[in-house]
């Protein structure tokens, strides 16, 4: 069966049943309200008749009929009555509207009446079936008689369907607007719903679940008041939202981060990397619409993050394979001398040439001394410092570091991890903030479970009104890179500051003692992380 055809049955079933019962109802109460009427009409008669001086004379004459009969029957002409019958203290009439019927026995029991009660009932008789009350008629003391007034079942059946023929066409009235009613709004909620079945319902739903679901992608949709309307798993987990059923109704300003609520005012900048904990989202904001009417607005959420940390690792690499090109192009040179002074025979020359250079190279500026002895750490400072050297910069690494190696195991490798993040990002902001001939001094150190990770730089330094700043989302000194979709200035310290937080540490920006800027991050650890009598794995430091 349909879904049209279905509405249309239901809401029919309701209409009628609501109409039918309503109408059943006001009949009962009707009729109820009419046998009351004749009941109390019915009682009055009686009991006039009942309490007549003449009739009550009358029983003790010969021929009391004579008296009885006519009072009777004006009294019943008079209150619209089927009939009046008086009796006897032995149940002969005396009064009947069929005067054939004087004389004789009542049909009915007369006995109760004539001990003293009232009846008010239905029985059948001469007439038929009747509506009748009975009351007794007493000379003092003593019941002489009785009273019957009654009026024919029929006569009330007439007098209610002549009184409910406006009930009964009010409620074909309303019965008939009911089914017109009932399929128009068939045909509304049809066109509401695009004509569609409920399988094809259920299929559009289920299918439109699975999709929302199953992306990789977060999807976040606000309706046009800038409340969130729907959130995806995606959109949650990357939004590091707990409980997306909850967050659905909510304004946007309440659940959302600064930057992305910004983006629904900037039509500039609609898509961009945004941070959300420690995660790098590529966000792309668009407006919702159908036709020309405005619905909402939808952000899609990228995970930028893998993303971003294989393009930072692609550059060391880079980074490094310059560092070695040059150094290559360098020992050539300096062979080639060598080879030039051999061969015109000045051997002494060429011996002091190579003691004079030996020690030359980026590699040899990083001496076995280092405190550092973590290989990954080790190795992140001398890429960064391979990339300083050919920028003109001189990345120093500060006598005071120290640091053991991380044991293998997942609190260690997590810990390794974002101090990579950490000093990669602070480094390289130094580097970029200093000119060629500048200075930028690190220091790792290791101390009663803390690992202090300090960069310096001699460079223009960071005005005391900004350091408050520099940790926001998307604050940035710098121009945006060129050619990129979305500029990912105002991530780095953003991101140090988060991680520094989530270990239980800080982040602190400070004016350098060389002259520039300092900025120090602490990071508390458990100290079996790195055992102290780990071997010294790592020398070129």
């Amino acid at each position: 069966m349909k879904l049209r055809t279905q509405l249309l049955l239901l809401q029919l079933a309701i209409v009628l049943v609501a109409v039918l019962g309503t109408g059943f109802v006001a009949g009962w109460l009707q009729q109820q309200q009419l046998r009351e009427a004749y009941r109390d009409r019915m009682i009055a008669v009686a009991q006039s008749v009942a309490t007549l001086p003449a009739i009550i004379d009358a029983l003790d004459d010969t021929q009391p009929s004579e008296t009885v009969q006519p009072i009777a029957e004006v009294v019943r002409e008079a209150s619209d009555v089927t009939y009046i019958v008086v009796v006897d203290d032995d149940g002969i009439r005396l009064s009947h509207p069929n005067p054939e019927r004087i004389g004789k026995q009542v049909s009915t029991d007369p006995s109760g009446v004539l001990a003293g009660e009232i009846y008010v009932g239905t029985q059948t008789g001469t007439l038929g079936e009747s509506w009748r009350v009975k009351v007794p008629i007493t000379d003092g003391n003593r019941i002489v008689g009785a009273v019957s007034v009654g009026i024919l079942e029929s006569d009330l059946r007439s007098d209610f369907l002549g009184s409910s023929a406006l009930l009964f066409v009010t409620i074909g009235v309303a019965a008939a607007f009911g089914v017109v009613g009932a399929a128009w709004v068939t045909s509304v909620i049809r066109r509401r719903i695009y004509g569609l079945e409920p399988d094809e319902i259920v299929g559009l739903l289920e299918a439109r679940e699975a999709m929302l679901h199953g992306m990789r992608e977060g999807l976040v949709a606000l309706d046009e008041h800038g409340r969130v309307a729907l959130i995806n798993d995606a959109g949650a987990h990357l939004l590091g939202l707990a409980n997306q059923n909850s967050i659905v109704g909510q304004p946007a300003s309440e659940v959302l981060s600064d930057e992305l609520v910004h983006m629904l005012d900037d039509e500039e900048s609609r898509q961009r990397l945004v941070l959300a904990g420690e995660r790098v989202l590529l966000v792309q904001c668009d407006s919702a619409r159908i036709g020309d009417r405005l619905l909402g607005s939808v952000f899609i959420l990228r995970d930028n993050t893998k993303l971003h940390a294989l393009m930072r690792d692609l550059d060391g690499a880079h980074d490094l394979a310059d560092g070695l090109r040059v150094q290559a192009h360098g020992f050539a040179n300096k062979l080639h001398v060598i080879s030039g002074l051999l061969e015109l025979g000045h051997v002494s020359e060429a011996v002091s040439f190579i003691e004079r250079v030996g020690e030359g190279g980026t590699l040899s500026s990083v001496t076995s001394e280092s405190g550092i002895r973590d290989l990954e750490i080790a190795a992140l400072l001398l890429v960064k410092q391979m990339r300083a050297h050919e920028r003109g910069i001189n990345l120093e690494l500060d006598p005071a570091s120290t640091l053991a190696p991380l044991k293998a195991h997942v609190s260690a490798e997590a810990l390794r991890d974002d101090m990579l993040t950490v000093l990669g990002n602070l480094v390289d902001n130094a580097t970029e903030a200093c000119a060629s001939g500048s200075t930028v001094s690190v220091l790792v150190a290791e101390n009663s479970g803390c690992i202090k990770i300090e960069v310096s730089d001699d460079g223009p330094g960071i005005p005391k009104k900004l350091r408050t700043k520099v940790f926001a989302p998307g604050f940035s000194t710098k121009s945006p890179t060129p050619g990129l979709v979305a500029s990912t200035r105002g991530i780095g310290l953003t991101l140090v500051e988060r991680i520094a937080h989530r270990h239980g540490g800080e982040a602190k920006v400070k004016e350098s003692t060389i002259g520039g800027t300092t900025i120090s991050v602490r990071l508390p650890f458990n100290a079996d992380t790195t055992p102290r009598s780990a071997p010294n794995v790592v020398g070129v430091l």
